[in-house]
């Protein structure tokens, strides 16, 4: 590739949600590399080719670290609940972590999920000390939730190149007082105060939406038709990816036709804020994000900037909840090490595939 490409190829978002990363080594979890030596799971991620860590914020999580997620229906099956990690995701700790990423030279996402726990498309919900604020009141507290935790992060010297306002945001922020089907316009109001805030503390930091099942054209619409209809403001669309959630094989070519439709639709860059294979199918995972790297030279208008793991640190046998779409194995006695999976990345960059045509103008 020639200079332009190899530059472009360079800001191609390589990611990995490293969120559990600071609980594990609290409880004695350490990585290390194929010749058993210890590394740090952060440089051990570059290394692999990652250079952005996406990190989450909570506004009042349980010290512990821990949530007894309930069981819930969703899109008509029943989900079963249980105690999930949810990671040292307050303001301090989020902090920490975000200057060992700076410290390894690598790009910062935050996400906030405005929520004391996981805000997913099954559970937005209000933090227990906003549960009594009225509209006005909680837009206040989105704002300055926002901007408090980048005033830290800027001040100790680890501002975010990408911020999520929101995570996996489909049915809303905040609810019932923030739910798209019922009260958009309360939404917007949400998601725009944190928006502002953003370019407040971190002008030139771009503002990711953030919405999952993005596979699914219909999922993507019936967010982001709305949320420009009601003048939502946002710098990148960014979508989950997970066929091994539905059950699906990876279709490059379908995937691709899905992307490009959205990037007509909407005209903004794209991320795919998350992504992830099974842990014990590091082959399989390897192919999901390799085939689905070669997108970002194929996808039409602003495109797409690349990829973020979610959680590639871990394997499901360390997980209270079993959760198996990690890209690490045990590798003895509280021993984790990255599969091969991540090195899709190192490969991407190393055979210059999929140089982007654009760069993302964010301020």
């Amino acid at each position: 590739t020639d200079g332009k490409d190899k530059k472009v190829i360079d800001d191609t978002i390589l990611g990995v949600d490293l969120g559990w990363v600071s609980q594990l080594e609290s409880i004695g979890y350490r990585w290390v590399d194929g010749d058993e030596r210890l590394v740090d799971p952060i440089a051990a991620a570059k290394e692999l080719g990652a250079n952005t860590v996406r990190l989450r914020v909570f506004v009042n999580p349980p010290e512990y670290g821990f949530w007894v997620k309930p069981s819930k229906e969703f899109r008509g099956h029943e989900v079963k609940g249980g105690l999930v990690m949810l990671g040292f995701c307050d303001k301090d700790g989020v902090t920490e972590v975000a200057k060992r990423v700076k410290a390894n030279g690598m790009r910062l996402m935050i996400d906030f999920h405005y929520s004391d726990h996981f805000a997913d498309p099954m559970f937005q919900d209000i933090p227990d000390a906003w549960a009594d604020l009225d509209i006005k009141e909680m837009t206040e507290k989105v704002a300055a939730h926002t901007r408090e935790v980048l005033t830290a992060l800027r001040e100790a010297g680890a501002a975010p190149e990408y911020v999520q306002v929101g995570n996996e945001i489909n049915t809303g922020l905040l609810l019932p007082v923030g739910s798209k089907a019922e009260h958009p316009a309360e939404l917007m109001q949400f998601l725009n105060a944190g928006y502002m805030a953003v370019k407040e503390v971190c002008p030139q930091t771009c503002v990711v939406t953030h919405i999952s099942m993005g596979h699914i054209l219909d999922q993507v619409q019936g967010f982001f038709d709305v949320f420009f209809a009601h003048d939502g403001k946002t710098d990148m669309i960014g979508l989950s990816y997970y066929p091994a959630w539905f059950q699906e094989k990876h279709d490059t070519e379908g995937f691709l036709d899905v992307l490009n439709q959205v990037s007509r639709l909407y005209g903004k860059p794209l991320v795919l804020s998350e992504i992830g294979g099974r842990d014990n199918e590091e082959e399989e995972t390897y192919k999901l994000l390799s085939d689905t790297l070669t997108l970002v030279k194929r996808v039409e208008g602003a495109g797409l900037k690349g990829m973020v793991y979610w959680e590639p640190e871990t394997n499901r046998a360390v997980m209270p909840d079993a959760y198996p779409l990690g890209a690490a194995r045990l590798a003895g006695k509280k021993k984790l090490q990255y599969t091969k999976a991540l090195s899709a990345y190192r490969d991407y960059v190393e055979t210059g595939d999929g140089c982007q045509k654009t760069d993302v103008k964010c301020s």
